[in-house]
Order: C-alpha cells, then structure tokens, then sequence
C-alpha cells in the first residue's frame, strides 16, 4: 500500500512569537506570558497568553487563550494585536483581561493545574 508524502514545508511553523510581557506567578513555579504572534502577511497579529512553568519561553500558539482585533473590531496593543493584560490573583489562578470587541479563538479555564478568568477590560 502506497503512503502518501507530505512535503516537509507543509509541516514547518512560520510564525513567530514577541514577549509582550511575563509576570511570575507568587513562588516563581510558573510564568504567565502575554505574546504577540505573527504569522506572515496574510493574517493580522493576534494575542496570545500561555501559562509556562518558571522562565520558559512560549513555543507555538498560545494555551490559554488566544484573540485577534477582528478587523479593527477591537482596541490594538501596541504590540498589533488586540490589547490584553496578566495577573496573578494566587499562585494558582490567573487574571486575563482583553480588549472588548476581541474575536476570541481560545479560553480555557484550566491550565496545567491554574484557573484562568476573563475579563473584558470595560468590566
């Protein structure tokens, strides 16, 4: 039976990602990063929010959340996405604030053992 190639570009990721910001959870054992990722001319930036444990860097999408400004729908960063913010409430539970008006891709409310809560920043 004949297996099918997939070209190995098919499979390369060509976005990239930009710390916009990254706040320590109380005790240091995980960072929550707030990113900008860009994946070329034909998409707009989005904001992306993933909870990482102490001084990693994010790799890929965001796991916790992740929203574009759905065409200018929403207020811009002034990293290009739509504007968010972090903080930590415990040590086990994170704060995530967004822009109304944020087309939201992602939103888990667990990750990796946090509760995560949102916020639209008119709230």
């Amino acid at each position: 039976m004949a297996v099918p190639l997939v070209p190995l570009m098919a499979c390369s990721d060509d976005c990239g990602n930009r710390i916009v910001s990254r706040i320590d959870a109380p005790g240091g054992a995980r960072s929550a990063v707030l990113f900008q990722r860009d994946c070329g001319a034909t998409t707009g930036f989005s904001t992306q929010v993933s909870i990482l444990s102490g001084g990693q860097a994010p790799a890929g999408r965001g796991n916790a959340f992740i929203a574009d400004a759905d065409h200018g729908a929403a207020r811009r960063g002034a990293w290009g996405g739509p504007w968010a913010e972090i903080r930590w409430l415990r040590a086990d539970h994170l704060e995530v604030r967004y822009a109304p008006g944020s087309r939201i891709f992602l939103k888990r409310e667990t990750v990796s053992g946090v509760r995560v809560s949102y916020r639209p920043a008119n709230e």
